[in-house]
């Protein structure tokens, strides 16, 4: 007969905080009477022991549960012409739907804003759990969440998002496989248009693109980060196909950029793919409906976002997989890529 652990219940923490049994239900409903040290320590022993309070008892409570938070730092404009979020969000959306709950959505400006923001949410039980986007190094959210005792799934790899459950993709070899399969091509000149510097996936994908340069011995490979956007994109794109050394083939960190690229390059009667090969990221509609059809590193955004709000579930019922890795993206070959002229 196959033994399995006891499961760990608020008796534990309590007794692993030293507190009552009202004092862990006071910690996680966030009700007033208790010290912020007391506070920490309970969380503390909640996370150690792996429990969570699970979500009848938090909505017998009074805990707010069938309300999930999203804060994304991007501003309105270019978060309405991004597909990347627009996928993202309809595959959270698919999962919580299930759950008879809904999608608190916010723009901020910056992670300071945002971990305030969450403490609010939390303190004032407007919402059951929250996901953690595009994380930087020494992200404030992490500290905040961790203090708080608070469900989240953080989107990042897990070097970034401290002892948060993270679910996350492999960009580091999805980059690789992005310059070797450039460099099978012939091309030696490969540029990479990046996205904002101090996200942690960018540097992520900048180091990725950096090694397997140096690995294929690429003298010309070269990289510039951006905002995400469209315009500068062009801006970027534009500025290397006017350079003495114009690349013979780019990576752009997403979609946006890579049709402005296209749109620029056919502009300046620099022909794709014979005169210079582009591919893209995250492959959106978008990369199939430019001519020629966009090259991309290919991930089902929209099951990302399902998967993630899957793991916050998990989360707040104290149970689930815990901090896990989804499909690497994987390279789709269109027309906007080829070898180089002789």
């Amino acid at each position: 007969m196959t033994s399995t652990s006891p499961r760990v219940t608020i008796k534990d923490v309590a007794a692993r905080a030293g507190v009552s049994k009202g004092a862990v239900s006071l910690a996680f409903n966030h009700k007033p009477g208790l010290s912020e040290a007391t506070r920490d320590r309970i969380f503390a022993a909640a996370r150690e022991l792996g429990w969570a309070p699970s979500l009848t008892a938090r909505s017998l409570a009074g805990a707010r549960v069938d309300v999930v938070g999203l804060a994304i730092c991007r501003p309105a404009r270019m978060l309405g012409l991004e597909p990347f979020y627009m996928e993202f969000v309809s595959g959270v959306e698919s999962v919580i739907v299930e759950h008879s709950c809904s999608l608190l959505l916010r723009l901020v400006k910056s992670p300071e804003e945002e971990a305030g923001l969450l403490e609010s949410w939390w303190r004032g039980r407007q919402i059951g759990g929250s996901i953690l986007v595009d994380f930087r190094a020494d992200d404030p959210r992490v500290a905040v969440a961790e203090r708080l005792g608070m469900p989240v799934v953080a989107v990042g790899d897990p070097a970034l998002t401290g002892a948060l459950t993270a679910v996350w993709t492999d960009d580091a070899a999805a980059m690789r496989e992005a310059v070797r399969y450039l460099a099978a091509l012939g091309h030696r000149r490969i540029a990479r248009v990046g996205g904002a510097a101090e996200l942690g996936h960018t540097a992520t994908r900048a180091a990725a693109f950096d090694a397997a340069a140096r690995e294929l011995g690429l003298a010309g490979a070269r990289q510039v980060a951006t905002d995400y956007s469209g315009e500068a994109g062009a801006r970027a794109t534009r500025s290397m196909l006017t350079s003495a050394e114009r690349p013979t083939a780019i990576v752009y960190d997403n979609d946006i950029m890579a049709v402005a690229g296209l749109s620029v390059a056919q502009e300046m009667g620099v022909r794709v793919p014979a005169d210079v090969s582009l591919l893209a990221w995250d492959d959106s509609q978008l990369c199939r409906l430019t001519h020629p059809t966009l090259s991309a590193m290919s991930h089902d955004v929209h099951g990302f976002g399902a998967e993630v709000a899957r793991t916050l579930f998990g989360v707040i019922l104290g149970e689930g997989a815990g901090s896990h890795p989804v499909a690497t993206p994987v390279l789709t070959p269109r027309g906007s890529t080829a070898p180089p002229r002789p």
